[in-house]
């Protein structure tokens, strides 16, 4: 009876294995062919086979477009015009109503309310000076930054700026930089500071640094400004009457770009010299084409970007507008301090094409380029005592008019030799305030910080004096 017993059980036992084997023959073949079935549908879409066409692909077929050798520098050019023509035409009506709100219906407001229990010198210095200065920061910034940083973003998810990379990398590596520097670069277009901040992407601390230093060569929304402005009256206005709009965009461009040739330069010089080394290999991963997250993109570029950046501007901003307002009120003499410096600056801003108005305007606005425009005038108007344009002494104002601004420029000693000096010292001085301060915050060095600040200072006097040399050998 044991026997059988034993039998059964064996013969279960032997049952039970042969169904277990079955059972992971057939599940170990349908995870394998699930496998395969996965590899080439994978391969499908990422392979090509030279005796096969490939199933269509959408991202296929924008790469071959957006990172050809041919189409793929005349789009990334043509993509970044639209983006400039956005951000300038974009914000002309927005800068002028705020302009309008902060500076031509507060202000008188504020100065008749602080006038009654003010002594006129603190006014001066509140009102005129730190209040106006932040009103111009604010009309002059926030509006080309709400549109840039936007677009920008949307481009950013989308896909496109790693196709920017990619597109850029062999030539930043030949000066060896890192590829990803063009990102940073771009994103220097709309605010300086936001570009050195932006070089957090490069993982090199060598290669982060020549982003750093050389991307105040972006012309940020602060000098875009004074390069219409000036290409305007200068190039435009020494041109053919039907040419004048274009010669005009045409200076402008050709400085933006000339910003891009010196970034490459001064990278190629820095890699050779104090920052020595090879350009590090990087994977850079093509993300897939996906439509715009708008909302977070509207989060992103407004409040991590937009105000982050404003409001460092405003904070350097408001004792500028006071050291502002103090140099062109204090006398000695019964001379200004703005004149005496104007008027000892002058012979030594000549060699170099400009004249002592620019020289204090560049030193005083450090804190924001965007009121350097204001603050020429200012200055030019109280040196050649003219009466009955802008306001107070000692008040930065614009006027709506270009030709009447050309006046001004003209009756201070303008010549096309200083617009066009002008225009290059633009793109080429030192960075904001903001900016020298996010340099020292993201390298936390005294010493780079005074290279990034001094270094496009020295670049601009040398081009400048070479340039009016030469002009003036040839047309003197």
């Amino acid at each position: 009876m044991n026997n059988n017993n034993n039998l059964k059980r064996e013969s279960i036992l032997a049952t039970a294995n042969n169904l277990r084997w079955e059972v992971g023959e057939n599940l170990h073949d349908t995870l394998m062919e699930s496998i395969y079935e996965n590899a080439t549908s994978i391969s499908a879409k990422v392979v090509i086979y030279p005796d096969k066409k490939p199933a269509f692909s959408l991202d296929r077929t924008l790469d071959k477009i957006l990172t050809s050798k041919y189409l793929g520098f005349p789009i990334m050019f043509l993509i970044l015009a639209v983006v400039f023509w956005l951000t300038i035409e974009g914000a002309n009506v927005p800068s002028g109503l705020i302009a309008n709100l902060l500076v031509d219906t507060l202000h008188p407001i504020l100065k008749n309310f602080a006038s009654s229990f003010m002594p006129w010198w603190l006014s001066g210095v509140l009102i005129d000076g730190a209040y106006l200065a932040m009103a111009w920061v604010i009309s002059v910034m926030l509006p080309p930054m709400a549109i840039f940083f936007p677009v920008y973003t949307l481009l950013e998810d989308f896909g496109y700026l790693p196709r920017v990379a990619f597109n850029m990398d062999p030539l930043y590596k030949k000066v060896g930089a890192h590829g990803r520097q063009a990102l940073t670069m771009a994103m220097g277009f709309g605010c300086n500071a936001a570009g050195v901040v932006a070089t957090r992407v490069i993982d090199s601390p060598r290669e982060r640094l020549i982003a750093i230093i050389t991307n105040n060569f972006s012309l940020c929304n602060g000098r875009w400004p004074t390069q219409i402005l000036i290409a305007t009256i200068f190039i435009g206005g020494a041109a053919p009457a039907y040419l004048a709009g274009i010669a005009s965009a045409g200076a402008v461009v050709f400085i933006a770009v000339l910003g891009i040739a010196f970034s490459l330069i001064v990278s190629w010089g820095l890699s050779k010299s104090l920052l020595k080394g090879e350009a590090s290999a990087f994977s850079l991963e093509l993300p897939p084409y996906r439509p715009p997250r708008i909302l977070q993109t509207l989060y992103t570029s407004l409040i991590d970007r937009t105000i982050f950046v404003l409001w460092r501007a405003i904070v350097f901003a408001i004792p500028a507008g006071m050291v502002i307002w103090l140099v062109a009120n204090i006398t000695i003499d019964g001379v200004s301090v703005a004149n005496h410096f104007i008027n000892w600056s002058n012979p030594v801003a000549f060699i170099f094409g400009l004249n002592g108005i620019i020289l204090l305007a560049y030193i005083i606005a450090i804190p924001a380029n965007e009121i350097v425009i204001p603050t020429v005038l200012m200055l030019t108007v109280a040196n050649l005592a003219l009466s009955g344009i802008g306001g107070d002494s000692g008040v930065m104002f614009e006027l709506d008019s270009v030709m009447d601004t050309a006046s001004i420029l003209h009756a201070g000693g303008w010549t096309l030799l200083t617009g066009i000096n002008l225009m290059i010292f633009s793109l080429l001085h030192n960075p904001c305030s903001t900016t020298i301060y996010t340099i020292y915050k993201e390298t936390k060095s005294i010493k780079w910080t005074v290279i990034s600040t001094f270094l496009p200072i020295v670049m601009g006097f040398t081009i400048t004096f070479f340039i009016t040399q030469i002009w003036r050998l040839i047309f003197s």
